[in-house]
């Protein structure tokens, strides 16, 4: 049984360059990698990353870890986002920057928004909390079931 591998230290990511809104450091892009480079390399099928080393100190973590999120998406999404963002999700400069119409913009944030997970940033409290309250008067019974019920 052969083991092949691959040299992803050579892999670097190809920046689009964003003139009106984003102005790159170009260290910043010789130190990325190419997820163009990787995507080619899995062909889109879901992978792992089993090692993380932490460069300054060489300290290294071995485990199976997700790759977050933004990462899973394809490079061109990646970029699109990271012009959104940097252009503080102004529509009209994303038009500017891409060439597109505002529908096109609209099209595809909803269609990336598909793809990502929302973090909840206020979550509901615990049940016992809820209960807890009841118990000691602070709401009525029918504010503690909608608490346990949530949002509709």
């Amino acid at each position: 049984m052969s083991e092949e591998r691959c040299d992803l230290k050579k892999i670097k990511i190809h920046i689009l360059k964003i003139e009106p809104c984003l102005p790159y450091n170009l260290d910043m892009a010789e130190q990325a990698m190419d997820w163009q480079e990787l995507t080619n390399l899995t062909r889109g099928r879901p992978f792992l990353v089993e090692r993380v080393r932490l460069a300054d100190s060489g300290v290294a973590i071995e485990g199976e870890f997700e790759l977050p999120q933004l990462a899973q998406l394809n490079v061109e999404d990646q970029v699109f986002v990271t012009a959104f963002v940097r252009c503080h999700g102004s529509i009209k400069q994303m038009e500017r920057i891409f060439g597109v119409s505002y529908p096109t913009i609209k099209s595809r944030l909803n269609r990336i928004t598909q793809m990502l997970d929302f973090v909840e940033t206020d979550p509901a409290p615990p049940a016992a909390d809820i209960i807890d309250r009841l118990r000691r008067g602070e709401i009525t019974a029918q504010q503690a079931l909608s608490e346990l019920e949530g949002p509709t």
